[in-house]
């Protein structure tokens, strides 16, 4: 699901939304696997700051962590590339093109 602020389904308070901010998100969510992540661009003031930690996915291959590795890089910047590691086959650090930082790993 993704709605945006100019696609609420009721008028926006006054001050609420920015003006240029129409298109940002205001709701979304994503579900991986059991799990749902809901994100916003909130206010949609500032710049964006993705400092203080990483997110990680854990997969069951060499194959597919390459694959996410390769998808997560396009446009972005590699930290450590992808390599065998003392605990997994696969181990790799990438910031994604927003700035996002990612940690890919094969599980055990």
């Amino acid at each position: 699901m993704l709605m945006r602020f100019k696609d609420a389904p009721e008028p926006h308070q006054p001050g609420m939304v920015p003006p240029g901010a129409e298109n940002k998100v205001m709701h979304t969510s994503l579900r991986i696997g059991n799990t749902t992540v809901l994100a916003s661009d909130g206010r949609c003031t500032g710049q964006p700051s993705f400092q203080g930690f990483c997110l990680s996915l854990t997969v069951p291959t060499d194959v597919e962590a390459e694959r996410l590795f390769d998808a997560l890089g396009d446009g972005g910047q590699v930290q450590m590339p992808l390599t065998k590691t003392f605990f997994s086959s696969r181990f790799g650090m990438v910031a994604d093109r927003f700035g996002v930082p990612w940690m890919i790993v094969v599980e055990p």
